[in-house]
């Protein structure tokens, strides 16, 4: 739609108009407000550290949000009672300072089923949303992890904080991942710098692992990779395929690398939720209509996922046991991620015609006694699991593929020690008899 100048005056007007201070936006909340902060390096951290300073004035304040990286003072435990933080997905900085006595909830849910998260359990009164300058329609988009929320969230609120920041790129995409100027109940401008992940390069571990995936990824393909450095492993070695196509909840730099290796189908348009990743990718993100951003709960939706062809879902994983239950957010009772959108691209992978479904971990690790093995016979007690075994397809470590979809329990028990590592597998194999889960 094209605007005329005095459309643009009318939005510019209504701009000012709710204009306010950083002071301004830290006092509107309230105790017992519940306030939506948003995740990622996409978050309004000159408010949060305003809002901090008010603690001893604040009683039962909820903030909620996730992957955050800024280690801001609501996350000590003397704020406890004042102002508590629930994190929707843990990042490290999360994972680090959560644990007794901490100031910090960790909830774990399936990205797909974030609405009824919003709706039953986070009833969200006040967002507070990091976001770009407006367009000429006086849209302000959500920004690299504004897809977090869906605008279920907009109509729930009271109170909706726009806090524009020159730094926010500005995503074509859903319409459900923009602000109005009139949505929000007042404007803050305040430009400040993001924080950004430092990029790893898969070590030579993770990039034999992503070797045995690479045969089972063809010309065409649609492809999805998760966090972490086996994902992207894979990622940074399918710049030998052609025409691949990108449906994926996050945008990273091994995708961006893709796309400049000539990699991705250039008549396809990228679509994702979350851009995390440097710079560069907000750069490239910035404006470009071959891209489009959608919200997260759209684009994990197995429906979704699964009207593809071809689809090709690549995470990573912790710890599995010898009939294929997969462990990838903690071990035992220590909360490490979360569940994300794992589940979901894999049973979306499995609707797909021609789909499939990888999960990968190194075979073993070091512990505190030596060689451990990341296959058990059964998972360590406590452990949730992320993906049933009735929904795997394809587990894979530096030693191979087990293909385990639908088929017998020793059968599988066979592919999953065939992968193990080698230390491992006559005991794993003793077990396994044991237990009468092979002959």
């Amino acid at each position: 739609m094209t605007m005329t100048p005095l459309d643009t005056a009318k939005w510019q007007t209504s701009f000012d108009k709710k204009w306010r201070t950083l002071d301004d936006a830290a006092n509107v909340i309230q105790s017992g407000d519940r306030v939506w902060i948003g995740g990622a390096n996409c978050v309004a951290t000159p408010v949060l550290q305003k809002l901090c300073l008010r603690k001893e004035e604040l009683k039962d304040v909820e903030l909620f949000g996730g992957l955050l990286m800024f280690p801001f003072d609501f996350l000590k435990p003397d704020f406890k009672g004042h102002i508590h933080y629930t994190a929707i997905f843990a990042g490290p900085l999360e994972r680090k300072l959560s644990g007794p006595g901490s100031n910090i909830s960790i909830n774990s849910l399936n990205f797909s089923q974030f609405n009824n998260f919003l709706t039953d359990t986070m009833k969200p009164n006040v967002l507070l949303l990091e976001v770009s300058r407006p367009n000429e329609q006086g849209l302000m988009s959500l920004g690299q992890t504004g897809a977090l929320m869906d605008s279920k969230a907009v109509e729930m609120a009271d109170t909706i904080v726009a806090v524009v920041n020159e730094e926010i790129p500005f995503l074509p995409g859903s319409e459900r991942c923009f602000l109005h100027v009139d949505q929000a109940t007042m404007i803050v401008e305040c430009n400040h710098e993001l924080p950004y992940a430092p990029q790893a390069t898969p070590s030579e571990l993770e990039e034999s692992i992503a070797s045995h995936i690479l045969p089972h990824i063809n010309d065409g393909d649609v492809i999805q990779v998760g966090f972490g450095g086996i994902s992207d492993a894979v990622a940074y070695k399918l710049d030998s395929k052609k025409n691949l196509r990108i449906h994926s909840e996050i945008m990273a730099d091994s995708m961006l690398y893709l796309v400049e290796q000539g990699s991705i189908d250039p008549e396809s348009t990228i679509t994702y939720s979350l851009a995390v990743g440097s710079r560069k990718v907000l750069d490239f993100l910035n404006g470009n209509e071959k891209t489009k951003v959608m919200p997260l709960v759209e684009v994990v939706d197995p429906a979704t996922v699964g009207a593809y062809d071809n689809f090709v879902s690549i995470n990573g994983a912790l710890m599995a046991d010898l009939t294929g239950q997969i462990a990838s957010e903690g071990v035992g009772l220590k909360q490490i991620s979360c569940t994300g959108g794992q589940l979901d691209f894999v049973r979306g992978a499995g609707l797909s015609k021609g789909g499939r479904s990888f999960l990968a971990l190194s075979s073993s690790f070091e512990g505190k006694n030596g060689l451990e093995s990341r296959i058990r016979l059964t998972l360590p007690e406590g452990t949730p699991v992320t993906t049933p075994r009735s929904d795997v397809m394809y587990i894979v470590t530096e030693y191979g593929v087990a293909d385990i979809r639908n088929k017998p329990i020793k059968d599988r028990v066979k592919a999953m020690i065939a992968i193990a590592h080698p230390d491992f597998r006559e005991e794993l194999a003793t077990q396994a008899r044991a237990a009468g889960l092979m002959d």
